[in-house]
């Protein structure tokens, strides 16, 4: 398929940033139509100063405002009659990256046939009410796909492909306003058109003029989604026929994004408040079932790890309840971890599986290395914690979205917060830092369920339920280095409370030359023997929605 892309940026009295942007587009070297949509003076004269055809800038106006879908569409008919195939849109309001684009046109000519949209990376210069609106049109979005894949439909930065949506505009109508980004990549979806959604940077600027009508756009919007999931019952044969094929390859779990984390965190604790567990779980039943029913890797994941507990215990395979009755695992582990760090679980409800022991590391004036994992809810004991004992962690994570979990936490309850380092692999001056505050009596908190970024070079193959799996070296590596003790952290729910287990591991990792493979080997596989009976005693406690016997 041949690619010729141009840009088309519409525009209803922004004239501030434009001439900025269609220079950068121009710098990339795409035609550019800017379609003014009736603005008002001095923006429509400033915006026709910029039509240089010759320079490979032209400027339409249309006489009447008739909002962004009618500027698209006489966008669409020019691009297509000048014989591009392919189309840029950006808002003319200076809130999109334009730095970003030269790599949406390099995924755009890798998969012609896709949608290439951005998803939105905000800073806090997003108003707090158009965060909770697009989030709930997220939802909306992916009970009408029946699909997880449009992770943001609202954004006006995006690649379309001009002939499906030249046979799309032909036989349907699309919004003419502010509800035209959405409802035309449904509609697009539905059609069989697969979405790349690459990350780009988004912010409102300072003065920032808004076209977006509170009243009048939400009802547009809220109509919208009233036809959009009529159609979607109506023609639901056609759409699943038409379901198009996923460009995303197999990902790491580290790419594996925690979906509406940060307003879903909000919105969960508001339910606890008002109608506590058991009534907050009844209500997310029906959300969590919507997300098992469309989350196919994390599906999958489930049964096979179920499966190999089964035949490990000599016991039938999972059914599709098992599977689902695990997801809702993890919305209590999730809803108790909330519980816990708003200060509203009580002491009585943890019990010390080995009091002593805890109050013997507790008084140990040396630093540790103390390995938890995605078993259970260590959530739980971390913000119940005695303070002193909680001022010690430092929590290692690999990920952005781990480090805002935690930044939601600390919000939630700063006298409850931990320090977190966020890293990928430890450098030199990560290992000097991490040195001095282990020597200062501090624990460094790591998880040992995860293979790391960097693949099968730090990792031993070592049995776990039956079939080898990753473990990360790291952890042994790290307390070797660090010359310190490693102990573990397991806590899992039991009846309405918690049984929390300190163990000690080893008092040091010895890496004796010319077996320092086998040695980590022999560590990792330790520890997977008892992860492995954690995991044995409770399944339907294990919260790795991956698949954990994949190679790294």
């Amino acid at each position: 398929m041949s690619f010729s892309c141009c840009a088309i940026v519409p525009s209803h009295n922004h004239h501030l940033a434009i001439g900025g942007i269609v220079a950068a587009l121009r710098r990339a070297s795409l035609p550019v139509f800017v379609i003014d949509d009736g603005s008002d003076e001095p923006a429509a004269s400033r915006i026709a100063a910029l039509h240089a055809p010759d320079a490979g800038v032209r400027v339409t106006r249309l006489p009447v405002n008739g909002g962004k879908g009618a500027a698209m569409a006489q966008g669409f008919r020019l691009a297509t009659d000048a014989g591009f195939t392919h189309a840029l849109q950006i808002d003319a309001d200076g809130q999109h990256d334009v730095d970003a684009v030269p790599d949406l046109l390099a995924q755009a000519q890798c998969h012609p046939q896709a949608l290439v949209a951005a998803r939105p990376l905000y800073d806090r210069s997003v108003p707090l009410g158009r965060q909770l609106g697009r989030w709930l049109t997220h939802v909306w979005v992916w009970v009408e796909t029946l699909s997880l894949r449009i992770g943001d439909s609202m954004c006006g930065l995006r690649i379309y492909p001009l002939a499906p949506v030249a046979a799309l505009l032909a036989n349907e109508r699309i919004g003419r306003r502010m509800d035209f980004d959405t409802d035309i990549m449904v509609r697009l979806f539905w059609r069989g058109v697969p979405v790349l959604q690459p990350p780009v940077r988004v912010t409102y600027p300072a003065g920032n003029l808004s076209n977006f009508d509170t009243v009048r756009d939400n009802l547009r919007i809220s109509w919208m989604h009233t036809r959009l999931l009529a159609g979607m019952l109506l023609r639901l044969p056609s759409i699943l026929a038409n379901r198009p094929p996923s460009l995303e390859p197999a990902r790491h779990w580290a790419a594996l994004q925690e979906r509406g984390l940060y307003l879903g965190i909000r919105l969960m604790v508001l339910a606890w408040r008002l109608l506590g567990r058991h009534g907050c779980l009844t209500l997310a039943a029906p959300v969590v079932l919507y997300f098992w029913a469309t989350g196919r890797r994390q599906r999958r994941a489930s049964f096979d790890f179920l499966a190999r507990v089964r035949r490990v215990r000599g016991e039938r395979p999972p059914s599709a309840l098992d599977s689902y009755r695990h997801f809702l695992s993890f919305a209590g582990r999730v809803l108790d971890s909330m519980v816990a760090w708003i200060g509203a679980l009580r002491l009585q409800d943890i019990r010390d599986a080995d009091p002593d022991l805890r109050r013997e590391l507790d008084a140990d004036p040396r630093g540790r290395i103390l390995v938890i994992s995605h078993h259970g809810n260590v959530d739980a004991v971390r913000a119940s914690l005695d303070p002193a004992l909680r001022r010690k962690l430092i929590v290692l994570v690999h990920t952005r979205h781990a480090a805002n979990y935690n930044r939601v936490l600390r919000e939630l309850n700063p006298a409850a917060a931990v320090d977190v380092i966020q890293v990928s692999e430890i450098g030199p001056e990560t290992a000097m830092h991490l040195k001095e505050q282990v020597d200062a009596g501090r624990w460094l908190v790591i998880a040992g369920d995860r293979p790391p970024l960097a693949g099968d070079r730090h990792v031993a193959m070592v049995p776990f339920l039956g079939a080898p799996a990753a473990f990360a070296h790291g952890p042994f590596v790290l307390a070797a280095i660090m010359g310190c003790p490693i102990s573990l952290l397991f806590c899992r729910r039991e009846g309405s409370g918690f049984v929390m287990s300190f163990e000690r591991f080893a008092e040091r990792i010895e890496l004796p030359r010319g077996r320092r493979r086998a040695a980590l080997d022999s560590y990792a596989a330790l520890y997977a023997a008892r992860l492995e009976t954690a995991a044995l005693a409770a399944p339907l406690q294990w919260h790795n929605f991956f698949d954990f016997w994949a190679s790294p």
